[in-house]
C-alpha cells in the first residue's frame, strides 16, 4: 500500500514541475520517517553521498565534457563535411548525413541531447534550405540522434552498469550491432522518403573531396579509436577511456584544430558541469529511495509476485517491455534507469535473463522514450531547433520509430544480435 502512495506522491509532484531529483527524495525521505520515525535520517546524507561516489559514474561528466570540448572545435562541422562527400550523392543524401554523423557522433558524446544540439543546429537549417520540410528535418535528427544512446559510450548504458552491478564495457560491446542495424534501418527509410518525396540529390560523388574531406577530419576520427580501442581492448576501464577522451578533445582542438580557446573551454566545463549536476543529483537521492525499498524487500516480493505468474524468461521481457515503454513517455531514461532498475533486477535474475541483455532491452526502450510525448526530451530540443509543432514532427517521426521498434524486438527475442560479441571477446 505505501509503495502506490509512493508512486501517486511523486507522481503528483513531478506534474506539479518540482524537479525530479528533488521529487525522488521528499519522497524516499517521508517514506523512510513514516516507517523507521526521525532516526532513518542519520544516515540520509551518508546515503546520498555514496550513492553519487561509485566509481564508474565518474565516465559520465568526462564524456560530456569530451563532447562539449569537441563540438566546440568543429568537429561538427568536419563530420558533416565528410559525410556529404560519403553520402551527398544519393537522394536525399543530406537526411542520410545527419543519420551517418549521428552514428559517428555517438562515439564521443554518449548522449543523444547533446547529438541533436551539436548536429541538429547545422544539419536543420540546411535541411531546411535544400526544400526538406522542417518536420522531416527534425524527425530525422531527434530519431537518429536516439543511436547515442546505443551505440557505445553510451550515459545510459552506464548507469545501467552501475545500478544492475553489471560490466559496462560488455554492455557497451553489445550495442554495437544493434546500433548498426537501428543506422542502416534509418538510412533505408530515408532514402525511401527521398524517391517518394523527390528529396534533392546534394552533390556529384568525388573521390577528391571524399579524400579531402576525411583528411580534415581524421584526427576527430581518432577519438573514438582511443575511447572503444582502449575499452575493448582491456587497456582502460571505461572511466579511464572517458579521461584518456578528455585529453585526446583538448589535444586535437586545441594542438590540432587550434580552435579551442579559454572562452570555449569555459563554456565546455559548464555545460559539463550543469548535465552533471542533474545527473548526479539524481543518483543521489535514488539512493535513498533504493534503500527504503531494499530494507522493505519491495524487489524481492515484486520478483516473486511476477515468478508466480510465468517463469518464462520471453514472457517475462514482453511484460518489462510495456512497462519500459510507458515509463519512457512520463520520465527521462537517467531517472528511469535510476528508479526502476534497482526494483527489477532480483525479478531479472530469478528467471534467468543475462544483466547485459537486458541492459540493451532497457536501453532501447528508454531511447524510444525520448522520441515519444509528453516528456520526450530529445524530440523537443529537435523541434526548438526546427521551430516545427511537436505533434506534426511526431507524425512523421512515427516511421523511425518504427525502426527502433524493430531493433528492440530483434534484441529482445534473438539475443545473438546484441550477445554475439560479447560471447566472442569475453566468455
Amino acid at each position: 500500500m505505501i509503495v502506490a502512495v509512493m508512486f501517486v506522491a511523486l507522481v503528483a509532484l513531478i506534474l506539479l514541475n518540482v524537479p525530479i531529483a528533488i521529487s525522488l527524495g521528499i519522497v524516499a525521505m517521508s517514506a523512510m520517517i513514516y516507517s523507521s520515525g526521525m532516526d532513518a535520517m542519520l544516515n540520509a546524507a551518508l546515503v546520498l553521498f555514496n550513492g553519487a561516489t561509485s566509481f564508474p559514474l565518474l565516465a559520465i561528466p568526462l564524456f560530456i565534457l569530451a563532447g562539449a570540448i569537441m563540438n566546440s572545435s568543429s568537429l561538427s562541422r568536419r563530420l558533416i563535411a565528410f559525410a556529404s562527400a560519403l553520402f551527398g550523392f544519393v537522394r536525399g543524401g543530406l537526411a542520410m548525413v545527419n543519420i551517418g554523423t549521428s552514428l559517428f557522433f555517438a562515439e564521443i558524446s554518449g548522449s543523444a541531447v547533446a547529438d541533436v544540439a551539436a548536429m541538429g543546429s547545422i544539419l536543420i537549417p540546411a535541411m531546411k534550405k535544400k526544400g526538406y520540410p522542417k518536420e522531416f528535418a527534425a524527425a530525422v535528427t531527434s530519431s537518429s540522434a536516439t543511436l547515442a544512446v546505443i551505440i557505445p559510450p553510451s550515459i545510459p548504458m552506464i548507469l545501467y552498469a552501475v545500478m544492475a552491478d553489471a560490466s559496462v564495457v560488455q554492455i557497451f560491446v553489445a550495442g554495437i550491432v544493434p546500433g548498426i542495424l537501428g543506422g542502416g534501418g534509418m538510412m533505408g527509410l530515408a532514402y525511401w522518403y527521398a524517391r517518394r518525396y523527390n528529396y534533392p540529390v546534394e552533390e556529384v560523388f568525388s573521390l577528391r573531396r571524399l579524400k579531402e574531406t576525411f583528411r580534415d577530419a581524421a584526427w576527430a576520427f581518432l577519438l573514438p579509436l582511443i575511447i572503444l580501442g582502449g575499452i575493448f581492448g582491456g587497456w582502460v576501464t571505461a572511466t579511464e577511456g572517458a579521461g584518456l577522451a578528455v585529453l585526446a578533445a583538448l589535444f586535437i582542438g586545441g594542438v590540432i584544430y587550434r580552435e579551442l580557446d579559454v572562452r570555449h573551454l569555459y563554456n565546455s566545463m559548464m555545460e559539463g558541469a550543469i548535465q552533471t549536476a542533474v545527473v548526479m543529483l539524481l543518483v543521489a537521492t535514488s539512493a535513498l529511495l533504493g534503500v527504503y525499498l531494499t530494507e522493505q524487500q519491495i524487489p524481492q516480493q515484486l520478483a516473486l509476485w511476477l515468478s508466480s505468474i510465468t517463469s518464462d524468461k520471453y514472457a517475462v521481457l514482453a511484460i518489462l517491455n510495456v512497462f519500459f515503454l510507458i515509463i519512457g513517455l512520463f520520465l527521462h531514461s537517467a531517472a528511469a534507469i535510476i528508479l526502476v532498475v534497482p526494483i527489477v533486477m532480483p525479478l531479472v535474475n530469478a528467471v534467468g535473463i543475462d544483466p547485459v541483455h537486458f541492459g540493451l532491452v532497457v536501453t532501447l526502450n528508454l531511447g524510444i522514450g525520448q522520441q515519444t510525448p509528453p516528456v520526450a526530451s530529445v524530440l523537443m530540443t529537435s523541434c526548438s531547433i526546427a521551430k516545427a509543432d511537436m505533434w506534426a514532427v511526431t507524425r512523421v517521426n512515427l516511421p523511425f520509430i518504427g525502426v527502433l521498434l524493430a531493433i528492440l524486438m530483434l534484441v529482445t527475442y534473438v539475443p545473438a544480435v546484441p550477445m554475439a560479441l560479447v560471447e566472442l571477446f569475453y566468455r
